[in-house]
C-alpha cells in the first residue's frame, strides 16, 4: 500500500509540472515573454507601456511583461545576463552594440523569424545596420539624424544665408558662418563632445570618411585618410585657431549645452534630432529656435546612425512569438507612435509617410526630409569597437579637439594603436 501511494503522489507531481508549462509559462500554461525596454523619456515610456498592454489585451496565450532597462548600463547588463541565462527575450538596443553579442551568439538569427511585411518595410540599407556575417541580429526601427538646432533670431539678425536640406552649408561655409557669428565672449557654435567618437565618424561620411576598410579576407583596418579629416579639422580648428567654438562645451554632454544656448552664449548646437523634446519643454517663453541639416561634403548630407534595434535573445524558447511581439510593436502605426514617443525618425517607409512626421511645428519635416540620407554608421560591424572606442578613439579625439596633440598624432593613434586593438578579434 505505501508503495502505490508513493507512486501515485509522484504521478500527481509529474502531472501537475506538466501542466504548468516551462518556466516562462504561468499555472494556466501561457507563454510569457519578457522584453526589456529603453525607452527613458516620459511620452516614450508611456506608448511603450500602452503598447504592451494593447498586445495583452488580444493575445491571451502570449503575455508580454514590460522590463525596464538603461541606457546607461545596457551593454554590461546584457552581458551578464547572456553569460548566467537570464536574458529578456526580447531586447531593446542599439546596433553599433550589437556585433560582439551577434557574434558572440547571444541573439537569434531573425532572417526566417520575421515576416515579409516588416522585411519589405524597411530599407536595405537600414537592414545593414543589424546585418553581421549572414545573419540579422536586430530590426532597426527608430533612427535619428544629428541636425544643428540653431538660434533663431541671432542668424536672422546676422544676415548669413540660413540652409536647407535642398541647398545645405558646405564645411567650409559651416566654419565662416560660425565665425561670422562671433565674438563678444559669444560663439558661433558649442559642440558637446563628451562622446566625440559617434558624432565624429558619423558626420565624416558627409565628407567620404569611412576609417574602418575590410579586406577580401574579412579583416578590418583603419586608415585616417583625407575625407575623415574634413570635420575633426573643422571642429578643431573652430574651437582652436578661429574661436569660433566654445572650448568648455568640447567635454559637455548634449543637454549640458542647452543652458547656455537658451542664454545667448552660442548661436548653434550640433544635436541629435531627438533632442527638440527638451529644447521645447526648457527653453525660455518666446525663445526663437529652428532645426537646420548637418553640413554637406562630397557626399551631400550622407550621415551614419545607429539605429535603435530590437533583438530576440539566442536562449528564448519563444523565439517564433518573440518575432509576432516584434512585428505588432512595429506595424506602421505603432512606429509612428514610437518615433512620436521618442521625438525621432521611424525607419519603415510606410511609417516615414505619415503627416504628422512632416509638420512645420518643432521642424518635423526638416528631419525627415534627412532620412533617405542616413546610412550605416563606419563602426557598424567592426568587432572590438567598443574598446576601440573607449581605450583609443575617445582620448585621442578629445586632445587633439582640445590642441593638446596635432592631426599627425591623432592619425598615428587611431591608426597604430587602433589596429592593435581590432587585431585581437580579428585572429
Amino acid at each position: 500500500m505505501r508503495t502505490k501511494l508513493l507512486a501515485g503522489l509522484v504521478l500527481a507531481a509529474l502531472l501537475i509540472a506538466g501542466c504548468s508549462g516551462d518556466g516562462d509559462g504561468g499555472s494556466d500554461g501561457r507563454i510569457t515573454l519578457r522584453f526589456q525596454s529603453l525607452a527613458w523619456q516620459e511620452e516614450s515610456v508611456e506608448v511603450n507601456k500602452e503598447l504592451v498592454k494593447e498586445w495583452n489585451a488580444t493575445h491571451p496565450d502570449v503575455k508580454v511583461e514590460y522590463v525596464q532597462g538603461s541606457w546607461d548600463s545596457v551593454h554590461d547588463q546584457l552581458l551578464t545576463s547572456f553569460e548566467g541565462g537570464e536574458a529578456p527575450d526580447i531586447i531593446h538596443d542599439a546596433s553599433d552594440d550589437l556585433a560582439d553579442f551577434a557574434y558572440g551568439g547571444y541573439l537569434a538569427d531573425l532572417t526566417d523569424l520575421l515576416p515579409q511585411r516588416l522585411k519589405s518595410d524597411i530599407p536595405q540599407h537600414s537592414w545593414d545596420t543589424a546585418t553581421f556575417g549572414d545573419g540579422v541580429y536586430g530590426v532597426p526601427f527608430l533612427q535619428e539624424p544629428r541636425v544643428i538646432i540653431a538660434n533663431a533670431k541671432w542668424l536672422k539678425e546676422a544676415g548669413v544665408r540660413i540652409p536647407t536640406p535642398e541647398q545645405p552649408w558646405s564645411w567650409p561655409e559651416f566654419r565662416k558662418v560660425t565665425e561670422q557669428l562671433s565674438g563678444d565672449g559669444k560663439y558661433g557654435v558649442a559642440w558637446p563632445l563628451k562622446e566625440p567618437v559617434s558624432a565624429t565618424l558619423n558626420l565624416s561620411l558627409s565628407a567620404g570618411g569611412q576609417l574602418f576598410h575590410r579586406g577580401a579576407d574579412g579583416k578590418v583596418t583603419i586608415r585616417f585618410e583625407p575625407g575623415d579629416q574634413v570635420v575633426p579639422r573643422t571642429i578643431h580648428d573652430q574651437a582652436n585657431t578661429d574661436r569660433s567654438a566654445s572650448p568648455t562645451t568640447l567635454g559637455s554632454g548634449g543637454s549640458d549645452t542647452l543652458p547656455g544656448f537658451f542664454g545667448g552664449r552660442y548661436a548653434m548646437v550640433p544635436l541629435g534630432f531627438s533632442y527638440r523634446q527638451q529644447i521645447v519643454q526648457q527653453a525660455p517663453k518666446g525663445f526663437d529656435w529652428q532645426v537646420l541639416p548637418a553640413p554637406a561634403g562630397t557626399d551631400g548630407l550622407t550621415q551614419g546612425v545607429s539605429p535603435q534595434t530590437l533583438s530576440i535573445a539566442e536562449d528564448s524558447p519563444h523565439q517564433r512569438e518573440a518575432a509576432q511581439f516584434i512585428d505588432f510593436l512595429l506595424r506602421p502605426e505603432n512606429m509612428v507612435r514610437l518615433a512620436l514617443g521618442d521625438w525621432m525618425l521611424p525607419t519603415g517607409t510606410e511609417a516615414l509617410k505619415d503627416p504628422a512626421l512632416h509638420t512645420a511645428e518643432n521642424d518635423w519635416a526638416t528631419g525627415t526630409a534627412l532620412a533617405g540620407q542616413l546610412r550605416p554608421a563606419p563602426a557598424q560591424s567592426v568587432r572590438g569597437y567598443p574598446e576601440w572606442k573607449d581605450k583609443v578613439a575617445t582620448p585621442a579625439f578629445q586632445e587633439y579637439y582640445s590642441g593638446a596633440i596635432g592631426l599627425d598624432e591623432l592619425r598615428e593613434r587611431l591608426e597604430d594603436d587602433g589596429n592593435l586593438v581590432l587585431a585581437r578579434y580579428q585572429r
